[in-house]
């Protein structure tokens, strides 16, 4: 086989998983049904509990990394290489946490932040997120169809809202952290990236440099998505309110989205 060949086919193994959400083996996935041990990975059908999940993680099979409701096998262990597929990509940051690392000191600061972390990573894991990174006092992640469903923008979105909610935005209190996050989406790289040693699931291209750009706009407790995340659904979001953004490395300005605080529900 040759090396162009060999390139093709696993660009459209990942196109499969990314897209549609398996690898395209319908009897691997009855195979998978007949193992004990539910929860099972969204995407093969590997069982993660029981029997099963003992089994499977005997051989490697263990739940990934980067989403725990998907097993190793879909993401980490798909081969190297990746395929440009439609994906949302969410930033969520804290905003002026040089200020509040001083105010609070180094242990109660960090205590803040995986406080952030946990609250961030058990929503946009429970909507079928890919948490890409944890960086600093930011949260990236990205949405593809195969993962998060064929809504997998609105998914984002959502995603998003509940976070904000769940930082106590629109509280009697108020929120407990400051934090701004960006939304954008488009046509990205999904895959594993690296070399022998070490090897990344992420999304790469425009939409991810795009929502970084949003992202930094945003102000505590906003909500800015891009004009191209919102179509199609912008009537699900009424009050939004249209914004153009200056940002770096863009010629043109960025049109978005502001979604207000009070678009979210209690």
């Amino acid at each position: 086989m040759s090396d162009d060949l060999q390139i093709d086919l696993q660009t459209e193994r990942w196109r499969k998983v990314l897209c549609d959400g398996h690898l395209g083996k319908k009897y691997w996935n009855r195979a998978m049904r007949l193992l004990p041990g539910p929860p099972r990975c969204k995407g093969c059908n590997n069982p993660f509990g029981g029997v099963g999940g003992f089994f499977c993680r005997t051989i490697g099979l263990s739940p990934s990394k980067k989403n725990p409701r998907l097993c190793s096998l879909c993401c980490e262990k798909m081969p190297p290489g990746g395929a440009e597929v439609e994906t949302a990509i969410l930033f969520a940051d804290v905003r002026g946490s040089t200020e509040l690392a001083e105010r609070l000191g180094p242990e109660k600061f960090a205590n803040t932040l995986n406080r952030f972390y946990n609250t961030a990573t058990e929503i946009l894991i429970r909507r079928d997120a890919t948490v890409d990174k944890l960086i600093g006092d930011e949260v990236m992640a990205f949405f593809v169809p195969g993962f998060a469903g064929p809504d997998f923008r609105k998914v984002a979105i959502d995603s998003a809202i509940s976070l904000l909610r769940a930082l106590g935005n629109g509280s009697k209190d108020g929120p407990w952290l400051p934090v701004g996050i960006g939304i954008d989406s488009g046509t990205a790289y999904v895959g594993n990236v690296g070399n022998e040693e070490f090897v990344d699931f992420t999304a790469l291209g425009d939409p991810v440099n795009t929502a970084a750009r949003i992202q930094a706009a945003a102000g505590p407790g906003q909500l800015l998505v891009s004009t191209r995340t919102l179509s199609g659904i912008a009537g699900d979001y009424s009050g939004a309110k249209p914004i153009s953004l200056t940002v770096k490395g863009k010629k043109d300005t960025v049109e978005v989205y502001a979604i207000p605080i009070t678009q979210i529900p209690g």
